[in-house]
């Protein structure tokens, strides 16, 4: 016999759940493409802690060691669109708040290693974005 808990979980949701991505959002390809407008090069998908492989960048300026991440209302807490799933929420809650946890480390660790940190939400304006990550670049010159 299996021990393992069994889900219930519709066709519905087991496609959504496989469409989402792990790179290359809606999001970052919109806010990749204004940076790019703007002059901004940078590395995509770039792990600035190199030892944590599930802890990487979407967007990183190597030179001025900024690390941006754009980050799912769902996925990272917003605190303005954020849902939280009514099925299975014993097994969503807790991994929720765990990418929330994990974030926050994630911080903190490239900011003892001399890096800054941008997190932008995906529902943010892609100039406002941009402006946050300027703004972090051009203080990391000083």
């Amino acid at each position: 016999m299996n021990d393992s808990v069994e889900r219930e979980v519709s066709a519905g949701t087991s496609r959504s759940m496989r469409s989402n991505k792990r790179r290359d959002t809606r999001p970052e390809l919109v806010l990749r493409s204004e940076l790019h407008r703007r002059g901004r090069r940078f590395r995509v998908d770039y792990a600035p802690l190199p030892e944590r492989k599930r802890r990487r960048a979407d967007i990183v300026f190597t030179r001025r060691r900024v690390a941006v991440f754009v980050d799912g209302c769902f996925w990272h807490g917003c605190p303005e669109h954020a849902t939280y799933p009514k099925s299975n929420a014993d097994y969503w809650l807790p991994k929720l708040a765990r990418n929330i946890e994990r974030d926050r480390e994630t911080d903190a660790e490239l900011e003892e290693r001399g890096w800054a940190v941008v997190r932008v939400w995906e529902h943010m304006n892609p100039g406002e974005a941009a402006d946050l990550i300027e703004r972090a670049l051009e203080t990391r010159l000083q």
